[in-house]
């Protein structure tokens, strides 16, 4: 299916894009400084910060993807939203208070405290790599999106967005980032509450409503109660508990050990504004998490009705809101959707930038390679290497285009390069003592770990195995390995602890 843009959505696009390169052009008098660039002088409000937390964890993934996860199964992602909260109590109650008393702008630079200069290294370079891996998924389905409307290869729309980004996000730093947020917050809120209630209007009106045909599919469970962590045939299936896992060890590991949010509330002025920030953003984050699921759920009610096909080329659910806004929205309101969504995509992308850049400067170059270095030259790596992290983010974007499901493949790189992270901010807090070869270990433990629940699995076993070898393969669901990561590296390390203690051998910090 190929759509079309009116005039009217093609100018709400170009000014869209317009305000966002004047809103990087304006900030660059107020980025004249590394740690402006870093944390915008920490002058930003509580309420801005939560505005540009939330739209860190809504992005084009959350737009299109989650839509497409409720389409194709049921609302099982919500589990990941519920336990937003004891986390976020949490981290409000532990984490924050340490991190504000500290002023640090590097997340990793406590792991060099508590542990020793490997831990920093390790959870830093996972980070870097892994914001590569948010930034292709997010580009590419925004991309997926635009090429639907105007007709040039994807692979193009990938390259403009991606540079568009790149360009207000080195300008402006995170000044930009926050406020840019603010307004395509704002921009993806509206969007999307016009979608969910035009869906509303289709679905339950008529003397059949069409939302009867989703409740009898159970298209509204949370999924199995089973009590397994396997992988399902279908995600329909997908037990309670694998969310649960997954939503606690992914929700910790952002809030605690993630630069992308934790930069975000420390820009603020004070302890209590940052703790403000963090509700903020999860009591919208958690709502609307379930307006991108009712929008799944609506849009299978409303194409089962055969007056509503979908077109022979729709072959994932990642396709079908898309393909709806393209058909049925008409012109003017097409246009802000679409704008809405390349929103949540830039709010994301910004931040992975920003983020990635500071992490670079101060847990490598300053901290390994230049210690000395000046702010003249620090400003010129923080924009070089948003520039760099830019150019990779799209040149992944472009191999994400054959992806069965964006989400999947994206909770499966949150779990392979956050476990290891997650685990490392735990052994901190509990102050577990190892020399470097004991973290080494434990660190190889999590990623043999980590390795074998994602390759050594049913297709793999079968192919390249003979039938005596296939007790080996992982059969737990793929989300999971976050966790499993996670428990691996603490139980080593744990034992690692143990012995040190049993035999008083004092552990000097390197």
């Amino acid at each position: 299916m190929q759509g079309s843009l009116d005039k009217i959505d093609i100018g709400i696009l170009a000014l869209y894009a317009c305000v966002l390169v004047g809103m990087g052009v304006y900030c660059r008098r107020k980025c004249r400084t590394a740690e402006q660039f870093m944390v915008a002088g920490r002058s930003i409000p509580a309420w801005a910060a939560g505005l540009a937390v939330m739209s860190a964890y809504t992005s084009s993934i959350s737009y299109i993807a989650t839509p497409g996860m409720a389409f194709e199964s049921n609302w099982h992602p919500i589990i990941f939203s519920f336990c937003i909260l004891p986390v976020a109590w949490l981290v409000c109650k532990y984490a924050v208070p340490y991190y504000r008393k500290t002023r640090l702008i590097s997340v990793y630079s406590f792991l060099e405290e508590r542990l020793g200069s490997w831990g920093r290294v390790y959870a830093a370079l996972a980070f870097v790599l892994y914001m590569v891996c948010r930034v292709a998924v997010i580009l590419y389905l925004a991309s997926l999106l635009l090429s639907t409307f105007v007709r040039v290869d994807i692979r193009f729309v990938i390259i403009v967005i991606g540079v568009v980004t790149i360009i207000y996000t080195l300008m402006g730093g995170m000044e930009a980032v926050i406020w840019t947020d603010v307004m395509q917050s704002a921009v993806m809120i509206i969007g999307v509450l016009f979608c969910a209630a035009g869906l509303s209007y289709y679905v339950f009106s008529g003397p059949e409503p069409l939302i009867q045909t989703a409740i009898e599919q159970g298209k509204f469970s949370f999924g199995s109660w089973k009590l397994s962590l396997n992988a399902q045939e279908h995600l329909s299936n997908r037990t309670i508990w694998v969310m649960i896992i997954f939503g606690v060890t992914e929700n910790l590991r952002n809030l605690l050990a993630d630069q992308n949010y934790v930069q975000k509330y420390c820009s603020v002025a004070t302890e209590r504004e940052a703790k403000r920030s963090v509700w903020i953003a999860m009591l919208i984050y958690i709502p609307l998490t379930a307006v991108f699921l009712y929008i799944g759920t609506t849009l299978f009610a409303f194409y089962s009705s055969p007056e509503h096909a979908l077109g022979a080329d729709i072959t994932k659910g990642d396709q079908v809101f898309p393909y709806f806004i393209a058909t049925e929205l008409p012109a003017g309101l097409k246009g802000l959707i679409i704008a809405a969504i390349l929103a949540a995509a830039m709010s994301t992308v910004d931040s992975a930038l920003n983020c990635s850049a500071t992490v670079l400067l101060l847990d490598f170059t300053k901290r390994y390679i230049n210690p000395n270095i000046g702010e003249k030259a620090s400003m010129l790596f923080l924009r070089s290497m948003t520039v760099v992290w830019g150019l990779l983010g799209i040149g992944f974007a472009l191999l994400m285009i054959n992806a069965k499901s964006a989400l999947d493949v994206w909770w499966q790189m949150s779990a392979i390069f956050g476990g290891g992270t997650l685990g490392l901010f735990l052994l901190s807090l509990i102050r577990v003592r190892l020399h470097l070869w004991q973290g080494l270990v434990s660190i190889g433990a999590s990623i043999a770990v980590i390795g074998w629940a994602t390759f050594i699995r049913h297709d793999f076993v079968t192919e390249h195995l003979p039938q005596s070898w296939h007790w080996v393969q992982c059969s737990l669901d793929k989300i999971t390995i976050g966790g499993v990561g996670t428990a691996a590296l603490c139980l080593v390390a744990c034992l690692f602890g143990l012995i040190n203690r049993y035999h008083g051998i004092t552990v000097a910090r390197k």
